[in-house]
């Protein structure tokens, strides 16, 4: 038989075991048991033949070890199977359909959908709710996000609703370009930065230190001399207080360029799970540009570089653990170019919604 899934691979790793559990105990209990014989078919069944009857009592205890087999190979097969839920939001904004008939956003949704293994839903900003419902993100692992000229719309309280439950492990996000100004993704790093700074403190003064964080001003870019953000500044109050004083991250850079001009992707991680099947470079034909420093926390993790012709360059895939979950920001792309049309860009897409899908199944299993 040749594997075709995981649910195969474990059929095949436990057959070996069980074959030679039985030929272990015939030939520790011969008297008992002339003979017996398991076959493992193509289809996973058991098919067993007895040619003693004075063996049937054995065969009994063996079918009892072998059902606790089954429940595994049970289990197994339905996570296996477990289709990874996406929900690809969208803001949807008008300009998008100078090159995407149907919107961006169901333009990746419809790639998504064409390739196993997903459960792919599409929202957009004008649904109830804003499509961000305790129901659709309670019904989905991995949440897809483009938003450019309407982020302010999405108040804080929804973007801490969708970070509290990628801390719990219950989701992960994907900022897909201007989406570095979403509400979720600006929440996420606030978060990120608050933990960074904690981190730095022993358990003993992480108990009653204070943290008063400072919202930078809303859409507005920093400066090219801007200290960079988020920064931290620690002060010892009289009573022994510790205070950090967190200048929270712009999520933003200071420079941007809209002429559609090509960007060359490097990837910087070719085993990385995001990068699979990829070339080690490629080029984007039309993107707009961002230039670094991107004032956001430290990535754990910096899966792609994009550069241009004109010298500036960007993290342009980066991933940050926040609690249980992850949250990832990938570049590239522009409403009014066809970024999102191309090969390598909607692979890393899907690379990255099946990896943080997968990471957040397995999480679940484990609690």
């Amino acid at each position: 038989m040749r594997p075709t899934s995981m649910t195969d691979y474990i059929r095949l790793a436990t057959a070996p075991f069980f074959l030679r559990s039985v030929e272990v105990s015939r030939r520790g209990s011969h008297n008992e048991f002339s003979s017996a014989k398991i076959l493992y078919s193509n289809h996973g069944r058991w098919i067993m033949s007895f040619v003693s009857a004075r063996g049937i009592a054995f065969c009994s205890r063996l079918m009892m070890f072998a059902a606790g087999g089954f429940s595994l190979l049970m289990i197994a097969s339905a996570a296996a199977d477990d289709p990874i839920r996406i929900l690809v939001w969208d803001e949807q904004q008008p300009a998008q359909k100078q090159v995407y008939d149907d919107f961006l956003g169901n333009q990746i949704a419809g790639y998504l959908k064409q390739q196993p293994d997903l459960a792919v839903t599409s929202r957009r900003q004008d649904d109830r709710d804003q499509g961000i419902s305790d129901q659709n993100l309670d019904n989905c692992d991995v949440l897809i996000w483009w938003g450019h000229v309407r982020q302010r719309d999405i108040k804080p309280e929804s973007g801490q609703r969708i970070v509290e439950r990628i801390k719990r492990g219950k989701l992960s996000l994907l900022a897909l370009h201007s989406a570095h100004w979403s509400t979720p993704f600006i929440e996420a790093m606030n978060e990120r930065a608050i933990s960074d700074a904690l981190a730095q403190l022993t358990d003993a003064e992480r108990k009653t230190a204070r943290v008063e964080p400072i919202r930078p001003e809303k859409y507005a870019a920093p400066g090219r001399n801007d200290r960079l953000t988020p920064s931290v500044e620690r002060r010892t109050d009289a009573d022994g207080t510790i205070v950090l004083k967190i200048q929270l991250p712009n999520c933003c850079f200071p420079a941007y360029r809209p002429d559609g001009k090509p960007s060359h992707v490097r990837v910087l991680l070719p085993q990385h799970p995001i990068a699979k099947g990829l070339p080690e470079r490629f080029d984007i034909p039309h993107t707009e540009m961002y230039d670094e420093p991107f004032h956001v926390p430290a990535p754990d993790e910096v899966v792609f570089e994009e550069r241009w012709n004109h010298g500036e360059q960007f993290r342009s895939g980066s991933v940050w653990r926040l609690g249980k979950g992850r949250v990832v920001y990938f570049r590239p792309g522009h409403e009014t170019f066809d970024v999102y049309k191309q090969p390598e860009t909607l692979q890393i897409v899907e690379n990255t919604a099946r990896w943080l899908g997968t990471e957040q199944q397995s999480s679940a299993s484990d609690r």
